[in-house]
């Protein structure tokens, strides 16, 4: 049995549906909203498993499940060497999302990397401790400001309203996912122009870990019927 993981609710559940319903396969929803379970429709011996976007990564890397869809931002920052254990079958283009870098909207003389990086040494000299960086994003965002060559600062953990963070005293700077950018204006942010972390959205991903050997029959009837070339080391 060849077990899919699609996000368990809201626009990207719908959107999942949406593209396998276009190309003939039927994903439903089964009982009540609050039950997370589902039934593939149009091939033969898949299973539909209804997990939160954040919880697929980790499983697709554990091989409980053996496709799963969910953003690039999340399979990136959750899973180290991420290409060693998933692999990118198709970009879904939809739940498209840039994560960047924002500072506040006064802060005139920051619009760079470099101009952030100066503004951190001097934050640090002023007030004894480093400039706080709010993000969910943790192994991304150490990963690009390294790269970068910003070193003065420190990551805290939001796990709620990111942007909210500066307002309220425990960050001077986020790194967030945004779409429209209007969240960020509204709480007086702006983005770097060099801030440009990672360009997401949606893909369907494979787990390389997983157990194939009852799966593979599945896998190349959908492959066919989604149109998807098969990495090495998946197909028959």
């Amino acid at each position: 049995m060849l077990k899919i993981g699609v996000p368990s609710k809201g626009r990207l559940m719908e959107k999942t549906f949406d593209w396998f319903g276009a190309r003939g396969v039927t994903m439903r929803q089964t009982g009540n909203e609050r039950e997370y379970s589902g039934a593939v429709d149009g091939v033969e011996g898949v299973e539909l498993v209804l997990l939160s976007a954040g919880e697929i990564p980790r499983e697709l890397a554990a091989g409980r499940i053996h496709l799963g869809v969910t953003g690039t931002d999340l399979v990136r920052d959750k899973l180290a060497d991420w290409s060693k254990q998933v692999a990118e079958l198709a970009p879904l283009g939809f739940g498209h999302a840039d994560l960047i870098l924002a500072v506040p909207a006064c802060w005139i003389d920051v619009d760079t990397l470099d101009d952030l990086d100066a503004a951190a040494a001097a934050f640090r000299a002023a007030h004894g401790f480093r400039l706080r960086i709010a993000t969910k994003y943790h192994r991304l965002v150490r990963e690009f400001l390294t790269a970068q060559g910003v070193a003065d600062y420190q990551l805290v953990d939001s796990q709620g309203a990111t942007e909210g963070t500066v307002k309220n005293l425990t960050a001077e700077a986020i790194a967030d996912i945004t779409s429209s950018g209007e969240t960020l204006r509204a709480n007086h942010l702006k983005i770097l122009s060099d801030g440009l972390i990672l360009q997401s959205q949606a893909v369907l991903f494979a787990s390389r870990p997983a157990d194939w050997s009852g799966a593979r029959e599945a896998l190349g009837v959908l492959a066919d019927r989604l149109g998807l070339a098969l990495p090495e080391g998946l197909a028959a």
